[in-house]
């Protein structure tokens, strides 16, 4: 019998989308989530690149980790990183170019996104192919929740839109999604600026930090019931 421990694949994801959320709880690549979530189309478009990488980067890593030495592995990692984000972004000028020219800079700066990397060297590097993947989905999955959620309440408030222009970005099939949430909106300028990014992330993160709370102080009453009851 082997003497491995099982891998808990439920908390993979948990973390991944919640408790250990790149942006929300590790405070990683704030700075392409603050420059192009301008709307909820720009951030849902980064995210998935990011998604991308992420579980491409951890398969390759997770398969290869037997065969690099942990004196270049930086290196290596980095360099593969690279070459998947050139691929990805090579791709997006192909097929979603009007998005690929909208996000600009910040997709080869994929490569600099210190939670690949870290996914790459605390998780992949350590663990079997399928939990590799499974991290890398919910890491990149809890990624563009925070993209969109960033962008979506930025876009509500400054423009009264949802997905503003996301038939011309990511193609046609998407016109489903462009919404008018406010009519006859005037707009509200700062949340489409730099200082309205930082504003919504600092009460999103409030508001991360009180359902926690929340969660902790039910999760104790219901252990201190339970005590109560076998006593």
């Amino acid at each position: 019998m082997s003497d491995k421990p099982a891998i808990d694949y439920r908390r993979i994801m948990r973390d991944g989308l919640w408790d250990n959320n790149m942006v929300f709880a590790q405070m990683l690549a704030l700075c392409p989530l603050l420059a192009v979530t301008g709307t909820a189309t720009n951030g849902l478009g980064l995210g998935l690149a990011s998604l991308v990488v992420l579980v491409i980067s951890n398969m390759v890593v997770a398969l290869f980790r037997g065969i690099i030495t942990p004196e270049v592995r930086i290196a290596v990692f980095v360099l593969l990183i690279a070459a998947i984000v050139t691929l990805v972004d090579m791709m997006m000028n192909a097929w979603l170019h009007e998005l690929h020219k909208v996000l600009g800079l910040f997709i080869p700066l994929i490569v600099t996104n210190c939670a690949v990397l870290g996914r790459a060297e605390s998780f992949a590097s350590r663990q079997p192919v399928r939990a590799a993947l499974a991290d890398g989905f919910a890491m990149g999955i809890g990624f563009i929740i925070a993209l969109v959620a960033l962008g979506a309440t930025r876009e509500i408030i400054g423009a009264g839109t949802l997905f503003a222009n996301a038939s011309l970005l990511l193609g046609e099939s998407f016109h489903f999604m462009e919404l008018t949430i406010i009519p006859n909106y005037r707009g509200f300028l700062l949340m489409a600026l730099p200082p309205g990014g930082f504003l919504m992330m600092g009460f999103l993160l409030a508001g991360k930090r009180i359902l926690d709370a929340r969660r902790q102080r039910r999760a104790e009453m219901v252990s201190s019931d339970a005590e109560a009851a076998s006593a």
